[in-house]
């Protein structure tokens, strides 16, 4: 069970690594537990070749150091990222950093998809799904729209698919809406949702796949201070859903700094998002 946040009573929050990534896991957490964060996400594995993650091989002295963090600030890390199921993916070749993972706490894994053979996705994620499971793992699929699992819809479809009982979706506010997603579309699929990551985006959606990948990296806003309709958001998956929040760091700004005002944005959304809806006629 994470530990809970004062400062956000009952919800558990956490705090993606990719936020301020270039910060190494251990003073991570310390910067995360200082902002008010109860739970961290860790990048153990590169989401592209040469993109940065950091190795905690247990028994390690980086992996033990980060465990006496953990005890020492009172938080856990609630995921590890980041995996891309592609067409030349290994499911075991993995088994390193599922073990890392498990060494350090962790609770979950997550993954995109991005091979368009369907068949071949689905069985890798189903045997990633089951070493995860071996492990006590979770593993959940996040939808980006520059991959073949693209939308909101074709990350549940593909965990229906797998059927295993570990395999979840994580709904990224930035992904969900830029790729076709209304907040309608969340409450039939709530049983399949686990985690959610917020953020805010502004301006219209862009129109390539390299004008998505620059704004998922770098043009992401703190919650509230964009257009997204988080609170309704929110609101839709807040009963079954872990939340955290990712946004990169902008040039200039200390991470301490940066995580601070990410945890002040997103209570303000949290909230206001458990106050009661206000019905005129």
């Amino acid at each position: 069970m994470l530990v809970e946040s004062i400062n956000c009573g009952s919800r558990r929050l956490g705090l993606a690594h990719f936020s301020a990534i270039d910060v190494a896991p251990a003073d991570f957490i310390t910067l995360a537990a200082a902002a008010g964060f109860s739970a961290v996400g860790l990048r153990l594995n590169p989401a592209f070749p040469g993109a940065p993650s950091y190795e905690l091989k247990p028994g390690s002295a980086v992996a033990n150091e980060v465990k006496r963090r953990l005890e020492g600030e009172g938080i856990e890390v609630y995921d590890i990222e980041f995996v891309v199921v592609g067409q030349d993916f290994q499911p075991h070749a993995l088994l390193p950093v599922l073990e890392a993972a498990a060494n350090i706490g962790a609770k979950r894994v997550s993954v995109c998809g991005d091979d368009a053979e369907t068949g071949r996705f689905t069985n890798n994620l189903a045997a990633l799904s089951d070493l995860a499971a071996s492990l006590g793992l979770s593993i959940d699929l996040e939808n980006m729209g520059w991959r073949s699992v693209a939308t909101f819809q074709d990350s549940v479809r593909a965990i229906q698919k797998v059927a295993r009982p570990n395999a979840c979706v994580l709904v990224d506010a930035l992904h969900f809406y830029r790729n076709g997603g209304v907040t309608e579309d969340l409450v039939p699929a709530l049983d399949v949702v686990r985690s959610v990551q917020l953020c805010d985006i502004r301006g219209s959606r862009p129109a390539t796949p390299e004008e998505m990948v620059k704004e998922a990296r770098s043009g992401r806003f703190a919650p509230g201070e964009g257009e997204l309709p988080l609170i309704d958001f929110v609101r839709a998956v807040s009963k079954v859903a872990t939340f955290s929040v990712e946004v990169p760091m902008a040039g200039g700004v200390e991470p301490g700094e940066h995580a601070s005002h990410l945890f002040a944005a997103t209570k303000r959304i949290l909230d206001l998002a458990d106050q009661p809806s206000i019905v005129t006629r």
